[in-house]
């Protein structure tokens, strides 16, 4: 599956953003899908995820409360509405697939980039 990431940009701390991950060439409910991040200097780490119907989801403690995952299946693609943004949620920010939401993501997006000023 291809997945192609967008929705990133400049915003201010506070403001909102809502990030997308169109996927094509397999069936897109197959699939869980996540949302990862990188900061510059650090590791990726993981910021939500959801399960194939969109029933279930989870949140890394550093977003849980002002983010929310959601896909639509009709469209092959999942989104990531964030806000009350923070400097600290500066990255490049990843959307990947795989079969179920524990992992492993098998396929990752090229990664849209974030940038949140103080």
């Amino acid at each position: 599956v291809q997945l192609q990431a967008s929705g990133g940009g400049l915003v201010q701390a506070g403001d909102s953003l809502r990030l997308s991950c169109a996927a094509s060439g397999r069936t897109f409910s197959d699939y869980a899908m996540a949302w990862f991040r990188q900061s510059p200097g650090k590791e990726r780490e993981f910021v939500a995820d959801i399960n194939w119907t969109g029933s279930n989801t989870y949140y890394a403690d550093s977003v849980k409360g002002r983010s929310t995952i959601s896909r639509d299946n009709a469209k092959n693609t999942v989104y990531l509405q964030m806000n009350s943004l923070r400097p600290e949620d500066t990255a490049v920010y990843y959307c990947a697939a795989g079969f179920v939401t524990s992992g492993p993501y098998l396929y990752w997006g090229q990664g849209t980039l974030v940038t949140v000023s103080s």
